[in-house]
């Protein structure tokens, strides 16, 4: 919140800063609240700093992002918390670790590491072509993820609180590696299409198994070596070269781009970026193309929400729900612990997530 906005909020706040008076608990309490902030922080003697407790790899022209916001904190924070469920629920289940996680370093090349993820997700262009939309494709490609066992949430809220929105400006998705537990976020807020090549880019963090806060934006032009090696992992897998020399066709460039993104469903951008890297687009050309298409889809308006226990699904991951559910249902797990990392507080959204996902 800006102080302008907290001012209105909260008229004493001035004399509060000043020491002219002091909150009441409550009041203090109410403001901790508004600003997503532990109350214990107003008893110390220094502001904490906190940071993102998983590699922080973004990078704004080539600085470090500082000062991660609550909303982010608070995401990556429920996302451990249920990894850490599910891996002691795999753990118990007997299940063996995943033999794709940690599979590949950065040394391996693009189209073999690509060619890797393929094979395993099986999903490949073909498919994708045949999709009337972004939304089924990306639908379908966490369908076969959570199938490999990678826990895949997409969310653009924080838990399921529509007020606490995220800003892909700040991430747009991040990954945390285990070898019973891999999962991947992605933020919800950003579009269909473009979160179909940052599901790729985190991906492809699992399989070298690389936690890390990312940088997926596909026209970085320097950044860690493990950003670069992933956005290239994700951009061959996505759009192999070979299938885009075939998919081409003579036309103007911005109908062209258009028409490849459908086909290979992915942003314009990242089709900009692989012309680029096939030697289709040079120089000034690409860029240009590259500045015109990013103004026209920061313009553009964002899609409504769906139906609740459909967009929970998704949130959640299916496969970390479901385990949760069943493991409730049957007495090893509390309902306590359950809705708390659910984000549900009554026993029929309980219920009626449970039947949602198929599980009685």
């Amino acid at each position: 919140m800006t102080s302008a906005a907290l001012a209105r909020k909260f008229p004493k706040l001035e004399q509060w800063e000043a020491g002219a008076r002091r909150p009441t608990l409550k009041q203090l309490e109410t403001f901790a609240k508004a600003t997503h902030a532990p109350i214990g922080f107003f008893f110390l003697p220094e502001a904490p700093v906190e940071v993102v407790p998983i590699p922080d790899l973004r990078t704004i022209r080539d600085a470090g992002v500082a000062r991660p916001s609550p909303d982010l904190l608070d995401t990556v924070y429920v996302c451990q918390q249920r990894q850490d469920w599910y891996r002691d629920f795999a753990r118990a289940e007997g299940d063996d670790p995943i033999p794709f996680v940690g599979s590949l370093t950065v040394d391996t090349p693009v189209e073999a590491a690509a060619a890797s993820i393929r094979h395993t997700l099986s999903f490949d262009v073909a498919e994708r072509r045949e999709m009337a939309t972004w939304e089924e494709a990306l639908r379908r490609f966490i369908e076969l993820a959570d199938a490999a066992g990678i826990l895949v949430m997409v969310s653009g809220v924080v838990g399921n609180n529509n007020r606490r929105k995220l800003d892909p400006e700040e991430f747009r998705g991040f990954a945390l590696a285990d070898p019973y537990a891999p999962l991947v976020f992605i933020n919800g807020a950003d579009s269909k299409s473009a979160q179909m090549f940052t599901l790729a880019h985190e991906i492809a963090h699992v399989w070298i198994g690389a936690s890390g806060l990312s940088d997926v934006d596909p026209n970085a032009p320097a950044g860690p070596r493990v950003e670069q090696w992933c956005n290239h992992v994700a951009a061959e897998l996505l759009m192999p070269a070979a299938e885009l020399r075939e998919a081409r066709r003579a036309g103007p460039l911005d109908q062209e781009v258009q028409r490849l993104a459908r086909h290979f469903k992915v942003s314009t951008l990242v089709v900009l970026r692989r012309l680029r890297d096939t030697g289709v687009l040079t120089g000034e050309r690409y860029w240009e193309a590259y500045g015109a298409e990013l103004e026209r889809i920061r313009a553009a308006k964002k899609s409504p929400g769906g139906d609740f226990y459909r967009t929970q699904g998704a949130r959640l991951s299916k496969r970390f729900a479901r385990a949760l559910i069943v493991s409730t249902v049957e007495g090893r797990s509390t309902f306590t612990e359950a809705f708390r990392l659910l984000g549900v507080t009554k026993i029929g959204t309980f219920q009626e997530l449970g039947h949602s996902l198929g599980v009685a």
